[in-house]
């Protein structure tokens, strides 16, 4: 790989870019202070809401519902969590507010300054199964410098599905070859990967709290393996 041929950098947000679960487990907590909920642990409460994302994203995938974005579908996975935990007498605006959650997650520690210096150099996109206003709202949040809001809602199909990075790539008018896939999932970048894109492994060894076992090394020959996003910008020389 040599670097000037790569143009855009796309990248997976939840996890590589912000840490959803401490995130949503405080939003947890402040709903339940603001609500009198008690005896729920909110970093289980978050675990549990993420698991629920593969498989609403399933039935969009394989047809068994029509397009949906992200948002409606962790709306329907926290009525289901609310109804289990006996949360209820909530309004429709409420609970809508707490499904935001997904809108005010914070970055890593590294990531403004990381996205800041690859901005010198390089088109950034999110290629993210989050809807565009989900991603805007926390951009403007969290001061993520993006040049554009790209991935699943543009090109209507959720990842790993080819067209996620094929209509990511023809949106910036670039082939595949011209764009790295920025992930700390190996399964994401192994999706790239077939499609044609250059790839970069970012371990977040905490995504998933202090007992995670998964995506802690690279699986596969990713072009750059980089401990974080400063790291991984002195790798593309910026």
């Amino acid at each position: 790989m040599h670097r000037d041929d790569i143009k855009a950098l796309g990248f997976d947000v939840f996890g590589t870019v912000v840490d959803w679960r401490s995130s949503v487990a405080r939003e947890g907590r402040e709903f339940g202070a603001r609500h009198g909920v008690t005896g729920v642990d909110w970093e289980r409460f978050a675990d549990d809401w993420r698991a629920l994302y593969q498989p609403s994203m399933t039935r969009v995938r394989e047809g068994e519902r029509p397009w949906t974005v992200l948002d409606v579908l962790h709306r329907e996975s926290l009525a289901a969590l609310l109804e289990r935990d006996g949360i209820n007498g909530l309004s429709e605006a409420e609970a809508d507010d707490f499904n935001r959650a997904w809108h005010r997650l914070d970055p890593w520690p590294d990531v403004v300054a990381g996205l800041t210096r690859l901005k010198q150099r390089y088109i950034l996109a999110t290629l993210s199964n989050g809807n565009i206003a989900l991603m805007v709202n926390m951009a403007r949040r969290a001061s993520l410098p993006w040049d554009v809001i790209l991935g699943a809602e543009v090109a209507r199909a959720y990842k790993p599905q080819p067209e996620a990075y094929l209509g990511t790539a023809r949106a910036l008018g670039l082939a595949p070859a011209q764009c790295m896939m920025v992930a700390a999932h190996n399964g994401d970048l192994h999706a790239a990967a077939a499609t044609g894109f250059r790839t970069a492994f970012v371990a977040r060894p905490a995504e998933h709290g202090p007992g995670q076992t998964t995506d802690l090394e690279p699986t596969g020959d990713w072009d750059i393996v980089a401990s974080d996003f400063l790291d991984l910008a002195n790798q593309l020389g910026c």
